[in-house]
């Protein structure tokens, strides 16, 4: 059996992202005890940058072993037991994940449906609540399935009038787009390292605000999940420092650098350059002629959904695109599949060659297919790029 060779992608889809070399390079490192007391000093280095990350204060704080569902699943088996009533905003993918593992959890759910492509408001979730109080209001921050990135502020208002504690999917959010969990009320949070950490899939940070430890702290009947129990995995994390579970060492070496490189960059910083090349990105596809799905004030800078002209194959394309440029971009999911291509432009993935890489790569492809664009897209993108210079 021969060594494995993976091929080296142009990831532009919705994760993961282009890995640094130095986080590879982390990953790398020597293998210690998870009690090692150097491995200790990273966890709380972890930490701590997390926090920063997530603009928080929270005493939970800290990575999950798992990917970013781990991080979901951890969040609704801690805080919601059966007969809880939970209110969950559906406008993608990821917000019927939530309602269906509320379910799980033995929760009265409600879902607020909302179009696909679309923001929730206020409004809407007061009006699906019918006047009923809740104990969870549940929301995505930043819908990967449709590119869309949800104002958390009218979010905490509803929750309050509901009596909710806020519950926040901040999956493709987290290191991309301001996510100020302090300042916005935000109850519990999950992540993914492979979005905008560029970092490779693996861990799922938490964060649960003293609200919410009450709330785990007073409950009638024990975490369903064992493996997911908060009130036991905090003891791994807190001076106690009791084995719950093996971590996994080096994808926290790997995190470790990710979130080092996210704060040396500066969470401002990041988050502009995230907004100026996906600025470029759209420009460029608009010039072709492309469609975008979602409402400009309403868009995540870090994945753009573009509708699919009419007569051009998905799945051809994608394949060319693959085949001819090593470039992978996403299809659409639930009711968009078919419909709309997903373009990530996420972490160390969001710079000025991956945008011009993609809209070449796009340009050709599409011509090659018998799609006429109607401009080629680099002269907007060379416009887009100098109005977004800095003063």
């Amino acid at each position: 059996m021969q060594q494995l060779t993976p091929p080296t992608r142009v990831l532009m889809g919705p994760g993961p992202s282009p890995v640094p070399a130095s986080v590879l390079n982390a990953l790398s490192k020597p293998t210690v005890g998870h009690l090692d007391p150097y491995f200790l000093q990273v966890m709380d280095e972890v930490r701590e940058m997390l926090r920063q990350a997530f603009n928080t204060k929270n005493r939970l704080t800290f990575p999950m072993s798992g990917t970013g569902s781990a991080g979901m699943e951890t969040c609704f088996v801690n805080l919601v037991e059966p007969g809880a009533r939970v209110l969950v905003g559906v406008n993608g993918v990821f917000g019927t994940r939530m309602v269906e593992v509320a379910k799980r959890c033995g929760a009265e759910v409600t879902p607020c449906e909302q179009t696909w492509g679309r923001a929730l408001s206020k409004e809407q979730l007061l009006k699906a609540a019918d006047g009923k109080p809740f104990d969870i209001l549940a929301v995505v921050h930043a819908e990967t399935s449709t590119g869309v990135l949800q104002d958390l502020a009218p979010m905490r208002e509803a929750a309050n009038e509901l009596g909710a504690l806020l519950l926040v999917d901040a999956v493709t959010s987290l290191g991309g787009s301001h996510i100020d969990l302090d300042e916005h009320g935000v109850d519990a949070v999950y992540s993914g390292t492979q979005k905008c950490l560029s970092c490779p899939p693996g861990l799922a940070p938490i964060s649960f605000s003293k609200n919410a430890e009450e709330r785990l702290a007073a409950r009638k009947q024990p975490v369903q999940s064992w493996y997911l129990d908060l009130s036991l995995i905090a003891s791994y994390w807190g001076q106690a420092r009791a084995y719950h579970h093996t971590a996994p060492i080096n994808m926290m070496y790997g995190l470790h650098e990710a979130l080092r490189l996210t704060l040396d960059e500066g969470l401002e910083d990041r988050v502009a350059r995230h907004q100026r090349h996906s600025g470029a990105l759209r420009a460029g596809l608009e010039a072709m002629g492309l469609t975008l799905v979602v409402p400009e004030d309403e868009r995540l800078p870090q994945l753009t959904s573009v509708s699919i002209p009419e007569g051009v194959d998905d799945a051809k394309v994608r394949a060319q695109l693959l085949r001819d440029f090593g470039l992978e971009i996403g299809g659409g999911l639930g009711p968009l599949k078919g419909k709309t291509w997903r373009i990530g432009l996420m972490g160390a993935g969001a710079t000025r060659n991956h945008v011009v890489t993609c809209l070449s790569s796009l340009y050709a492809t599409l011509t090659a297919q018998g799609f006429s664009p109607k401009d080629e897209p680099l002269s907007a993108v060379a416009d887009a790029y100098e109005r977004s210079r800095p003063k």
